[in-house]
């Protein structure tokens, strides 16, 4: 890791399925794409980066993703910049960190900063959206031309539904001669977890609509993440997790089954991809690794070839802006931060992207929990602007079974009691050696060995050479904090 960096750099962000036939080897000669392909963007929501099974997780949870990946390039190293549903889908289909698109939290986007919607309506394509649609605003600067809400999706668990939503988008745009751009959101495994009795509870009167998983866990299955203590309840809650990313899973089997029945898998770009990770304590809605770590598959015909692998490269979900407008034979607007993936797709390297930035502003409500990341192969540094020892963070990922587990076990046991107290209130900077502690359970910003103090100085003089390129609005705040 080379610190710091420069401009450029530190803006650096980012069932059954019938096969394509074979895709060219490394060195090939290829085909010319297509000139203005199909996109089609499935999104799961709350799906820890390493849970499908390509990408480290549980073996046979995940067949179709296993499958996807198998077909096109994983990328190991892949981030959203922003780990809670909203500001990250904005950061992507803007290409900005959500402090230059306005859209920090559970707000619109600023009318002033381009779109990736508006970019590709030059070149004719059809959009269409299913799931999530009020997480990208203001909706009618979207202007999707099919436009179907979770409500008609069985809460958007029901993969047959969007099998049948995706069908009518494909056949219009065959109908009118025209590219599509399909973005598929699947609600799985956002909470309620299935077979949870959240889920009976929330959703009452919805349930027939809900489908099954084509796999249901036990608690004896499940695999508690390093990061949370391995709790009866906490197990349990992981199973219902694990069988809510089942369905997504089916729901993206059904999905590509009818882009095949089109007859439409030959001249489409596939993307896969999550908007954050588990909705745990530890991870979703903050800035540690396993908060923002994404699990991004991109399967583009005659581009990418089979099993294609990046473990090398940290890339962001905001460089798929830059990406697809390339594609689509767009201009690619000015100010985004994040990257073309082009050199990266065809094999070779890109510099500047040995690190990750990462940002946290706000849940769902108006308390500001300000944090900010910067991950590298080896060690991961947060700083927490908003820890003052009085102020207690909240949001969505202490809900479940998990939290309450956690604050029931602090009662007689040390270490968790210290856990669940951190949690609550962390202290200004956190640094972590990933290579020695995975898990992030070992802060060392107050370590005094060499290496350890060295690698602290190096991490507060990139942060802050990134808050200054990119604008941030608290980087005096960081300054005076970090002693710069």
């Amino acid at each position: 890791m080379n610190l710091p960096v420069s401009r450029r750099a530190l803006l650096t962000g980012a069932a059954a399925v019938a096969a394509l036939g074979p895709a060219p080897a490394r060195g090939a000669v290829r085909r010319s794409p297509p000139e203005t392909p199909n996109i089609l963007l499935f999104t799961v929501d709350d799906m820890g980066g390493d849970t499908p099974g390509c990408f480290g997780g549980p073996a046979g949870l995940t067949p179709t993703i296993d499958r996807l990946a198998g077909e096109g390039m994983t990328f190991h190293r892949a981030h959203v910049p922003v780990a809670i549903c909203q500001p990250s889908r904005s950061a992507m289909f803007t290409g900005r960190y959500p402090h230059r698109n306005g859209a920090e939290g559970f707000e619109p986007i600023d009318d002033d900063v381009p779109i990736l919607n508006e970019s590709l309506r030059p070149r004719g394509y059809l959009t269409g959206i299913l799931g999530k649609v009020g997480h990208l605003a203001p909706v009618e600067r979207f202007a999707w031309d099919l436009s179907v809400p979770p409500q008609q999706l069985g809460m958007g668990r029901n993969p047959a539904t969007y099998a049948q939503f995706a069908t009518q988008l494909f056949e219009q745009a065959k109908a009118a001669g025209r590219p599509f751009f399909l973005m598929a959101n699947a609600e799985d495994p956002h909470r309620p977890f299935s077979g949870s009795a959240d889920e009976k509870e929330r959703f009452e009167g919805h349930l027939d609509a809900i489908a099954t998983p084509s796999r249901v866990y036990t608690p004896a299955e499940a695999e508690v993440p390093g990061f949370l203590p391995d709790l009866s309840d906490v197990r349990k809650e992981m199973s219902e997790y694990l069988s809510s990313a089942r369905r997504a899973d089916d729901t993206l089997a059904a999905v590509l089954a009818a882009l095949d029945a089109a007859r439409l898998a030959s001249e489409t770009i596939v993307i896969f991809m999550s908007d954050n990770g588990i909705a745990m304590p530890y991870a979703k809605a903050n800035c540690y690794r396993h908060s923002t770590r994404t699990p991004l598959i991109i399967r583009w015909p005659d581009r990418t070839s089979p099993g294609d692998a990046d473990h090398t490269h940290f890339v962001s979900t905001m460089d798929l802006f830059p990406t697809l407008c390339r594609a689509a034979g767009v201009p690619v607007p000015d100010g985004l931060d994040g990257r073309d993936l082009a050199p990266l797709l065809d094999g070779g390297s890109q510099p500047g992207r040995d690190h990750i930035n990462t940002v946290f502003h706000k849940s769902e409500g108006e308390t500001r929990y300000e944090m900010r990341g910067l991950h590298d192969d080896r060690w991961s540094y947060v700083w927490n602007a908003w820890s003052d020892g009085q102020l207690e963070y909240r949001a969505e990922n202490m809900g479940g079974l998990t939290w309450p587990a956690l604050r029931a076990a602090a009662v007689t046991d040390p270490a968790v009691a210290a856990r669940v107290d951190f949690y609550l209130h962390r202290v200004p900077e956190e640094l972590y050696d990933l290579a020695a502690d995975p898990d992030a359970l070992h802060n060392l910003a107050e370590d005094d060995r060499p290496e350890v103090v060295a690698a602290l100085k190096a991490r507060r003089a990139a942060m802050d050479a990134w808050m200054r390129a990119t604008e941030d609005p608290i980087r005096d705040q960081y300054e005076q904090a970090a002693g710069l």
